[in-house]
């Protein structure tokens, strides 16, 4: 039976990715810094009649990766960024046990929107390219503290603009 065991330095992922990600993940996640790496293993259960993975599946991760992503940077830090419009280019396949991960680039920043993009790797190898816009709400109350994905091992500090 296939596991989904990340790679060395992704852990389980918490916090601020509700009901549906813990229902069709797991997802895992390594911070360095302010870079923020998402992944999954392809199980079984995230797979299309094809036996790779489900479009929807990688549809949920890239919006996961672009909007979590800005949250863990100065332009997005304390807030949490709701999807406004996402763009996706499916580029190729992500077979039965990849390793898909991506992380993602902020763009531009206005005072009411975050406008951000990712490239989501299977293996290693481009699978899909997506483009988003997030956004930009009230900062939350304790952003000293804030880890939206619980992935700090203690408080972090409010990055340095």
């Amino acid at each position: 039976m296939m596991t989904s065991d990340p790679p060395p330095g992704f852990v389980p992922v918490g916090g601020l990715c509700g009901r549906f990600i813990e229902h069709s993940g797991p997802l895992f996640g390594r911070l360095e810094g302010q870079d923020l790496r998402l992944g999954f293993r392809v199980l079984d259960r995230h797979t299309n009649p094809l036996a790779c993975a489900h479009g929807g599946m990688l549809a949920s991760l890239a919006d996961m990766v672009l909007a979590c992503g800005v949250m863990y940077r100065p332009e997005g830090w304390g807030r949490v960024l709701p999807t406004v419009s996402l763009q996706l280019d499916f580029l190729s396949f992500a077979r039965l046990g990849a390793w898909v991960e991506g992380n993602s680039e902020t763009l531009r920043t206005t005072s009411s929107l975050i406008f951000a993009q990712a490239v989501i790797l299977a293996d290693g190898a481009p699978a899909l390219r997506a483009s988003g816009i997030f956004k930009r709400a009230p900062a939350a109350e304790s952003e000293s503290n804030w880890d939206p994905l619980q992935l700090r091992g203690s408080a972090p500090r409010r990055p340095v603009s």
